[in-house]
């Protein structure tokens, strides 16, 4: 079967090629692709090419397809697997592998599959890592995000507190306790925000979302209010603190001085790392989400906190294949809804230019329906397209009935009227 894909060659070197894939075998699936959401991720393996600890050294001469936030499906299932997929299945898939101890993982260094190509060949070592994960849902764009989802789902697991005298971690945030989300209101803010208030295991008592820019504010207390996070027992505040003398003291004052049991940062700024350190309360634990590009990024932490005040310091860069399933079943039990991530939608010649610019592309994330053809266009912009274009006209008055967010109508009238390859 013929197929069209985004496939590294090299740094930046991002190309749409039609290419056959091979019949597959016994023990492999081949699956049809509709959404790949673009990462940073992505950036930073085109940016390295072969260098990238997941790029084969070979790729020049083997081209990878590129993309892992992926959903789509399956089309033909080899004899293997037929006890347990069928074709029409749904699925999105777990990238991070870690088959036999590889790095290894689709997106970034195989041949035949990857999210930015319209068909693909599952590998057997996919299933039999029980990665290829069954998604209910019924927009393909919601799976695409279930794995960036697992990434926020997997950090709040990974916090970890002690009690005085004993050894054993208590692992997952305090339950009623202090969290504090800096630089919160980014794509993967949001869904730190949305997890916190709606998640059913274990939620704070008091949430505080900082950033610097009041119209991001604004938006992520249009799409999670302090009134529905009080419906569900949490305390949700927004904080600039762009203006504050000192922003650690306004922090502190919102805890009436008691400092926060856990904090999230969500950007790589060593500003933002030390005013975490510094607002920790005892026994706190700082999960350092943002991944530096920079290998000798650092900043100052107070030790005498970590001997005297228990602090604790992590840092998470992924979910697991639980952390998945987590996603896919809270979303498709209507409990989280990630699409205020989604503020950019486009086709597959869109995608190598915004792979590449991605860090200078503001908004989240950047949803790509990989077979139609349609240039990266931001949300927010559909009005003003409205007028010359009748596809953009009848996007913005759905997204408009849909507080501006992207929607299950959104995509299914997209798919149906929007130019194919």
């Amino acid at each position: 079967m013929k197929t069209r894909a985004v496939r590294l060659h090299g740094v930046n070197d991002l190309r749409i090629e039609e290419f056959e894939l091979p019949p597959i075998k016994d023990n492999e699936i081949l699956a049809k692709v509709v959404t790949n959401s673009i990462c940073m991720s992505d950036h930073k393996a085109a940016e390295q090419g072969a260098a990238h600890k997941r790029v084969p050294d070979d790729v020049a001469k083997n081209p990878i397809i590129l993309g892992h936030e992926f959903c789509g499906e399956i089309v033909e299932v080899g004899k293997l697997w037929q006890d347990k997929f069928s074709a029409g299945d749904r699925f999105s898939i777990q990238p991070a592998l870690n088959y036999k101890g590889s790095l290894d993982a689709p997106g970034y260094s195989y041949r035949w599959i990857g999210g930015n190509s319209q068909y693909i060949v599952i590998p057997s070592e996919v299933m039999e890592m029980d990665c290829l994960l069954p998604y209910r849902g019924d927009a393909f764009y919601l799976g695409s995000l279930s794995e960036p989802v697992s990434c926020i789902i997997g950090t709040y697991k990974a916090m970890y507190h002690t009690t005085g005298g004993s050894y054993v971690h208590d692992m997952g945030i305090v339950e009623g306790g202090n969290l504090a989300i800096l630089a919160g209101v980014g794509p993967m803010g949001l869904g730190a925000i949305d997890y916190a208030i709606h998640n059913d295991v274990r939620r704070p008592g008091l949430v505080v979302v900082t950033d610097i820019d009041d119209a991001r504010l604004k938006r992520a207390e249009s799409l999670y209010t302090v009134q529905d996070a009080k419906k569900h027992g949490v305390k949700l505040v927004y904080l600039n603190t762009k203006d504050v003398p000192d922003a650690t003291a306004a922090l502190m004052d919102v805890t009436d001085g008691i400092g926060y049991d856990d904090v999230l940062v969500m950007a790589p700024v060593r500003a933002l790392v030390e005013q975490a350190d510094a607002i920790l309360a005892k026994d706190g634990c700082l999960n350092f989400f943002a991944g530096p590009n920079k290998t000798d990024f650092s900043a100052a932490l107070n030790f005498y906190n970590v001997h005297y005040a228990a602090h604790h310091l992590v840092g998470t860069s992924g979910g697991n294949t639980e952390d998945m399933r987590d996603s896919l079943a809270l979303m498709e039990q209507g409990k989280i809804n990630p699409v205020s991530m989604i503020t950019h939608i486009g086709g597959m010649d869109a995608v190598p230019q915004a792979v590449i610019d991605l860090p200078n592309i503001p908004g989240g994330k950047k949803l790509i329906y990989v077979d139609i053809k349609l240039p990266l266009v931001a949300i927010d912009e559909f009005g003003a397209r409205a007028g010359t274009d009748p596809l953009f006209k009848k996007l913005h008055e759905l997204v408009t009935k849909n507080n501006g967010l992207w929607s299950p109508e959104a995509e299914k009238y997209l798919l149906a009227n929007s130019p194919r390859y």
